[in-house]
């Protein structure tokens, strides 16, 4: 199986209900799967297909309170007629609804453009987030702005919705935090464009934008509080982190002037941000592929990302973006896809001090 490894999404390595971990690359033919053999491992079963014909190389994936993972793409079918052939653009996504399950057939959204083919196979690569409702789907449309579609606790999907925005680049990324209420941020050419909800399964609405000038595909996002979160992006002239900083009263800054910050981290591609709790602190780890290639992490207090935070460099060369996550014993996993298609894992050592990883297993 060919593993497409410059995946620019960093959410591939997710829990399941039954506390295994299970990791998603997009693959010829459709999408790679490995999925832990009991819960905390080390073995691993996969890489297994799941068939996904004409899906682009950019997979967004989405997992509900309930364990219900979702894929999301973008796929291009050739449809033959009298008239010579064309291409049909659809949004896609099928449904896993246990891990290591088979998933659901592909179903197709559509486009906010429906039959306009032309402008349909302009959208961007789409962004998928679960709030207390249902599944949100986001996509950049033919002119640059922003459009989402919702599905409901039912499963039943409402009309593409105009989110406005303009000049929106590559790399949207949305986030929930744990009481349900959703944020989406859209990287754009003199600004990074931010939207939320008020409160959970509420209308997104549009917050002041926040002068920037990132670099398209490096957005991520992660919630380091119980209803915060923090967004990260890197900027184009440097390709270093910047984040926008909380207001001073402790708010997201919705009516205040947003300000962008550094964290100094310069490297490729998004970051990947996890929030635990290491000696008793409420940290955030981010995890990065340097400049040399390395996968490296660093630690900093959730809610000041900008305090702090020694980047330490392990394992060796690698492809895409790094992903973290929690596995069932509580330990900070970060995997990568090395250049040779094969899966990568490193686990917190939780017998030493602060965040240390244990020796790098090739799956």
């Amino acid at each position: 199986m060919a593993v497409r490894t410059a995946t620019p999404v960093t959410g591939w390595l997710l829990r399941g209900s039954d506390g295994r971990l299970t990791a998603y690359a997009p693959a010829e033919g459709g999408v790679a799967r490995w999925t832990e053999t009991r819960p905390g491992g080390p073995e691993w079963t996969g890489p297994e297909l799941l068939p996904a014909p004409g899906l682009d190389p950019h997979l967004s994936i989405a997992r509900s309170a309930q364990g219900y993972v979702y894929l999301v793409g973008v796929r291009r079918r050739n449809v033959p007629s009298d008239a010579g052939d064309w291409t049909a653009t659809e949004v896609v996504y099928a449904t896993q609804l246990q891990s290591g399950r088979p998933v659901t057939n592909w179903r197709s959204i559509g486009t906010p453009h429906g039959q306009e083919w032309d402008r349909a196979a302009q959208v961007g690569a789409p962004t998928a987030v679960v709030d207390s409702v249902g599944l949100h789907v986001f996509v950049r449309n033919a002119g640059g702005g922003v459009c989402g579609r919702q599905m409901d606790a039912r499963g039943i999907w409402g009309p593409w919705t105009d989110l406005k925005g303009s000049h929106v680049l590559d790399g949207m990324t949305a986030t929930a935090t744990s009481a349900g209420r959703v944020e989406l941020l859209a990287p754009a050419a003199e600004f990074v464009l931010r939207w939320q909800q008020d409160e959970p399964g509420g209308e997104l609405q549009r917050v002041r934008n926040t002068p920037a000038k990132p670099a398209p595909a490096t957005a991520t996002a992660v919630a380091t509080g119980d209803d915060r979160v923090t967004h990260f992006w890197r900027e184009a002239a440097d390709s270093a982190l910047h984040t926008v900083l909380p207001a001073a009263d402790g708010t997201d800054g919705a009516d205040d002037e947003p300000v962008s910050a550094s964290l100094g981290a310069v490297g490729t591609g998004p970051a990947a941000a996890l929030r635990t709790v290491l000696d008793g602190h409420d940290c955030t780890v981010l995890a990065q592929r340097a400049v040399s290639g390395l996968p490296a992490v660093a630690v900093f207090p959730s809610g000041d990302e900008t305090v702090g935070g020694q980047w330490s460099e392990t394992g060796e060369d690698f492809a895409g973006a790094p992903a973290l996550a929690l596995d069932a014993a509580g330990r900070v996993t970060l995997a990568v896809l090395g250049a040779d298609g094969h899966l990568r894992v490193a686990r917190q050592r939780v017998s030493e001090p602060g965040l240390a990883l244990g020796d790098w297993v090739r799956v």
